[in-house]
Protein backbone atom coordinates (compact mmCIF):
# COMPACT_ATOMS: atom_id res chain seq x y z
CA UNK A 1 0.00 0.00 0.00
CA UNK A 2 1.57 3.39 -1.08
CA UNK A 3 0.79 6.53 0.86
CA UNK A 4 0.50 10.01 0.20
CA UNK A 5 1.77 13.24 1.58
CA UNK A 6 -0.95 16.12 2.72
CA UNK A 7 0.46 19.35 2.25
CA UNK A 8 0.82 20.74 5.46
CA UNK A 9 1.68 24.59 6.85
CA UNK A 10 5.19 25.60 7.59
CA UNK A 11 6.16 25.45 11.07
CA UNK A 12 8.03 29.42 11.77
CA UNK A 13 11.42 29.03 12.21
CA UNK A 14 14.04 30.40 14.68
CA UNK A 15 13.44 31.78 17.95
CA UNK A 16 9.43 31.88 16.85
CA UNK A 17 10.01 28.17 16.26
CA UNK A 18 11.22 27.62 19.73
CA UNK A 19 8.29 29.70 21.40
CA UNK A 20 5.74 27.85 19.68
CA UNK A 21 7.42 24.19 20.60
CA UNK A 22 7.67 25.60 24.18
CA UNK A 23 3.77 26.83 24.39
CA UNK A 24 2.45 23.62 22.79
CA UNK A 25 4.39 21.37 25.22
CA UNK A 26 2.94 23.46 27.77
CA UNK A 27 -0.11 22.95 26.66
CA UNK A 28 -0.56 19.67 26.42
CA UNK A 29 1.17 19.33 29.54
CA UNK A 30 -1.48 21.42 31.35
CA UNK A 31 -4.10 19.31 29.48
CA UNK A 32 -3.03 16.16 31.60
CA UNK A 33 -4.08 17.66 34.43
CA UNK A 34 -6.49 20.54 34.05
CA UNK A 35 -9.93 21.24 32.31
CA UNK A 36 -9.42 23.98 29.80
CA UNK A 37 -11.42 26.65 31.50
CA UNK A 38 -8.58 26.19 34.39
CA UNK A 39 -5.56 27.48 31.74
CA UNK A 40 -4.72 30.70 31.49
CA UNK A 41 -2.21 32.32 29.45
CA UNK A 42 0.47 33.18 32.60
CA UNK A 43 0.24 29.33 33.69
CA UNK A 44 0.77 28.73 29.80
CA UNK A 45 4.09 31.41 29.73
CA UNK A 46 5.52 30.57 32.88
CA UNK A 47 5.66 26.82 31.72
CA UNK A 48 6.73 27.27 28.68
CA UNK A 49 10.02 29.75 30.18
CA UNK A 50 8.49 32.84 27.58
CA UNK A 51 6.87 36.26 28.33
CA UNK A 52 2.80 35.97 28.53
CA UNK A 53 3.07 39.09 26.64
CA UNK A 54 4.26 37.09 24.05
CA UNK A 55 1.80 34.68 24.25
CA UNK A 56 -0.74 37.60 24.28
CA UNK A 57 1.04 39.07 21.63
CA UNK A 58 0.72 35.76 19.34
CA UNK A 59 -2.38 34.36 20.17
CA UNK A 60 -4.97 36.58 22.00
CA UNK A 61 -6.48 34.57 24.58
CA UNK A 62 -6.14 31.23 25.59
CA UNK A 63 -8.93 30.07 24.10
CA UNK A 64 -7.20 30.92 20.97
CA UNK A 65 -4.31 29.39 21.74
CA UNK A 66 -6.07 26.20 22.74
CA UNK A 67 -7.57 26.00 19.30
CA UNK A 68 -4.43 25.84 17.96
CA UNK A 69 -2.39 23.11 19.54
CA UNK A 70 -5.51 21.33 19.19
CA UNK A 71 -5.36 21.84 15.57
CA UNK A 72 -1.83 20.90 15.32
CA UNK A 73 -2.41 17.91 17.24
CA UNK A 74 -5.31 16.91 15.19
CA UNK A 75 -3.37 17.71 11.61
CA UNK A 76 0.00 16.54 12.14
CA UNK A 77 2.87 17.05 9.97
CA UNK A 78 3.82 13.45 9.13
CA UNK A 79 0.07 12.71 8.49
CA UNK A 80 -0.43 10.37 5.41
CA UNK A 81 -3.24 9.63 2.93
CA UNK A 82 -4.01 5.67 2.04
CA UNK A 83 -3.85 4.47 -1.23
CA UNK A 84 -5.15 1.27 -1.37
CA UNK A 85 -6.76 0.89 -5.04
CA UNK A 86 -10.49 1.65 -3.43
CA UNK A 87 -12.05 4.64 -2.09
CA UNK A 88 -13.90 1.63 0.17
CA UNK A 89 -10.44 0.78 1.16
CA UNK A 90 -8.67 4.15 1.50
CA UNK A 91 -11.79 5.62 3.30
CA UNK A 92 -12.13 2.20 6.09
CA UNK A 93 -8.06 2.83 6.72
CA UNK A 94 -8.37 6.89 6.83
CA UNK A 95 -11.64 6.72 9.54
CA UNK A 96 -10.09 3.64 11.39
CA UNK A 97 -7.16 5.45 11.65
CA UNK A 98 -8.69 8.63 12.88
CA UNK A 99 -10.52 6.33 15.67
CA UNK A 100 -7.96 5.30 16.69
CA UNK A 101 -5.81 8.05 17.07
CA UNK A 102 -8.30 10.05 18.77
CA UNK A 103 -9.43 8.05 21.59
CA UNK A 104 -5.82 8.21 23.01
CA UNK A 105 -6.22 10.36 26.30
CA UNK A 106 -4.26 13.47 25.16
CA UNK A 107 -6.06 13.90 21.78
CA UNK A 108 -9.45 13.20 23.81
CA UNK A 109 -8.29 16.16 26.29
CA UNK A 110 -7.75 18.26 22.91
CA UNK A 111 -10.44 17.03 21.21
CA UNK A 112 -12.62 18.37 23.93
CA UNK A 113 -10.45 21.77 24.59
CA UNK A 114 -11.22 22.74 21.06
CA UNK A 115 -15.24 21.93 21.77
CA UNK A 116 -14.49 23.94 25.06
CA UNK A 117 -12.99 26.56 23.86
CA UNK A 118 -15.62 27.70 20.99
CA UNK A 119 -18.23 30.41 21.37
CA UNK A 120 -20.77 30.60 19.01
CA UNK A 121 -20.25 29.79 15.05
CA UNK A 122 -17.02 30.57 13.03
CA UNK A 123 -17.87 32.07 9.64
CA UNK A 124 -14.77 30.30 8.76
CA UNK A 125 -15.45 27.23 9.81
CA UNK A 126 -12.93 24.98 11.92
CA UNK A 127 -9.76 24.69 10.83
CA UNK A 128 -9.49 20.98 11.86
CA UNK A 129 -12.70 20.62 9.75
CA UNK A 130 -10.91 21.92 6.59
CA UNK A 131 -8.34 19.67 6.53
CA UNK A 132 -10.20 16.54 6.84
CA UNK A 133 -12.14 18.07 4.24
CA UNK A 134 -9.56 18.97 1.81
CA UNK A 135 -7.97 14.94 2.67
CA UNK A 136 -11.38 13.82 1.44
CA UNK A 137 -11.44 15.67 -1.59
CA UNK A 138 -8.01 14.06 -2.19
CA UNK A 139 -9.11 11.02 -1.66
CA UNK A 140 -12.87 11.18 -3.56
CA UNK A 141 -11.04 13.34 -6.48
CA UNK A 142 -8.68 9.76 -6.93
CA UNK A 143 -11.60 7.43 -6.93
CA UNK A 144 -13.38 9.20 -9.55
CA UNK A 145 -10.30 9.76 -11.55
CA UNK A 146 -10.54 5.12 -11.31
CA UNK A 147 -13.76 5.61 -12.75
CA UNK A 148 -15.53 5.28 -9.08
CA UNK A 149 -18.88 5.88 -7.46
CA UNK A 150 -18.43 8.49 -4.43
CA UNK A 151 -20.07 10.16 -2.23
CA UNK A 152 -19.69 14.03 -1.50
CA UNK A 153 -17.18 15.25 1.02
CA UNK A 154 -19.74 16.71 3.13
CA UNK A 155 -21.83 12.88 3.01
CA UNK A 156 -18.56 11.68 4.37
CA UNK A 157 -17.84 14.41 6.76
CA UNK A 158 -21.61 14.02 8.17
CA UNK A 159 -21.51 10.59 8.05
CA UNK A 160 -18.03 9.19 8.87
CA UNK A 161 -16.22 12.19 11.12
CA UNK A 162 -18.81 13.86 12.61
CA UNK A 163 -19.80 10.67 14.14
CA UNK A 164 -16.22 9.92 15.64
CA UNK A 165 -15.99 13.63 16.83
CA UNK A 166 -19.26 13.18 18.65
CA UNK A 167 -18.81 9.84 20.38
CA UNK A 168 -15.48 10.97 21.45
CA UNK A 169 -17.04 14.34 22.56
CA UNK A 170 -19.23 12.90 24.70
CA UNK A 171 -17.16 9.82 25.82
CA UNK A 172 -19.30 7.31 24.08
CA UNK A 173 -16.96 3.98 22.75
CA UNK A 174 -15.45 4.17 19.28
CA UNK A 175 -13.01 1.46 17.41
CA UNK A 176 -11.94 0.74 14.26
CA UNK A 177 -14.56 -1.36 13.18
CA UNK A 178 -17.08 1.53 13.92
CA UNK A 179 -15.58 3.99 12.09
CA UNK A 180 -15.26 0.84 9.06
CA UNK A 181 -19.13 0.57 9.75
CA UNK A 182 -19.79 4.45 9.46
CA UNK A 183 -17.61 4.24 6.01
CA UNK A 184 -19.40 0.95 5.17
CA UNK A 185 -22.84 3.10 5.61
CA UNK A 186 -21.64 5.79 3.81
CA UNK A 187 -20.80 4.09 0.52
CA UNK A 188 -24.07 1.85 0.80
CA UNK A 189 -26.24 5.39 0.84
CA UNK A 190 -24.32 6.94 -2.19
CA UNK A 191 -25.59 2.92 -4.07
CA UNK A 192 -29.13 3.49 -3.02
CA UNK A 193 -29.09 6.87 -4.55
CA UNK A 194 -28.51 5.34 -7.76
CA UNK A 195 -31.19 3.46 -7.67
Amino acid sequence: MSTKSTPVKRRPGGRSARVQDAVYSAVGELMATKRPDQITVPMVAELAGVNPTSVYRRWGDVDALLEEVAVAVFTREDEKLPDTGSLSGDLGAWAGSIAEDIVRPHRTRYLRAMVNARDGVLASGCPCWNARREQLAEMISRARTRGEEAPSVEQVLDHVIAPLYHHVVFAMPIDRTYAERLVADVLSMRQRERV
